[in-house]
């Protein structure tokens, strides 16, 4: 049998998180070398993560963390809910949180390419991974600039950590408005901020959609051209934010409410683990 301690075994446990027949065949396999075991179980779960590359991630976790002049939200994404909550998941969602505000990434690329610890972000997942036995990928990253900041975190079950981020930039003073206006956001998930960020082959395209539907249902001709403004406006009311109707009261729209508040908002991001 191999040269090593109980301690030896331990410290393999502790380091990786492995079990502990799998620990002691590494530290067999490797003549007691505590390094050597240890490069042969990072082998091992890498072999395993790429047999689970093909697997979805539905379940996860959002987090986010601010800044002096940022805050960053990120999306990271698992299998099964069993664990999304477990203590390794969540620690490692904010072990890749900081690695990530503090790299100041912007991209999905750049973040797995950030330093963390003596490895990557993505080295950092992986092993990870290996350890819980799920695939496990950073979906989603934002990083919204400035100096005052909103943060939203919902969760849909009170077992699973936050399921739902936003993040508002603002400018102004009333942070209980600008609260719930964030609060709407997780609800009402705008996609822009105002309807002159909508592209405008998106804004043409739902044009040319919803003439066609009213010539379909027999309108008049010489209504068409208000009847479908009309419905283009409602369009802009689903996804650009200061058009939206109020959550807390539908006779307002969002932008009206922030601005009786002196309020404005300067950009947001909001996550939905799964969506």
């Amino acid at each position: 049998m191999a040269d090593f301690s109980l301690e030896d075994l331990k410290t393999l446990r502790e380091r990786l998180g492995t079990g502990m027949v799998d620990s002691k065949n590494a530290l067999v396999e490797a003549g007691g070398d505590l390094e050597k075991a240890t490069e042969i179980l990072r082998l091992k779960g890498a072999k395993s993560n790429a047999k689970r590359s093909d697997r979805s991630t539905s379940e996860g976790l959002v987090a986010a963390v601010e800044s002096a002049t940022a805050t960053t939200l990120i999306e990271l994404a698992c299998e099964t809910d069993f664990v999304a909550k477990s203590d390794k998941f969540i620690a490692l969602g904010n072990a890749v949180l900081q690695a990530l505000a503090d790299s100041g990434a912007e991209t999905v690329d750049a973040a797995l390419a950030a330093k963390a610890g003596n490895g990557t972000v993505e080295s950092l997942i992986s092993d990870e991974a290996a350890i819980l036995g799920e695939k496990i990928e950073l979906r989603r990253l934002a990083r919204i600039p400035g100096n005052k900041f909103a943060v939203y975190l919902h969760r849909t079950s009170k077992d699973l950590p936050p399921q739902v981020g936003v993040v508002v930039a603002f400018e102004g003073d009333d942070a209980e408005t600008i609260r719930s206006v964030a609060q709407h956001i997780s609800f009402a998930d705008p996609q822009y901020l105002t309807r002159d960020e909508v592209p405008a082959e998106t804004v043409e395209n739902e044009r040319r959609i919803v003439e066609e539907i009213s010539r379909g249902e027999g309108k008049p001709e010489a209504a068409l051209p208000k009847i479908v403004e009309g419905r283009v406006a409602a369009f802009f009311k689903q996804v650009a934010l200061l058009d939206q109707d109020y959550a807390k009261d539908n006779k307002v729209s969002v932008g009206k409410v922030l601005s009786d508040a002196g309020l404005k908002v300067t950009g947001f991001a909001r996550f939905k683990v799964g969506a």
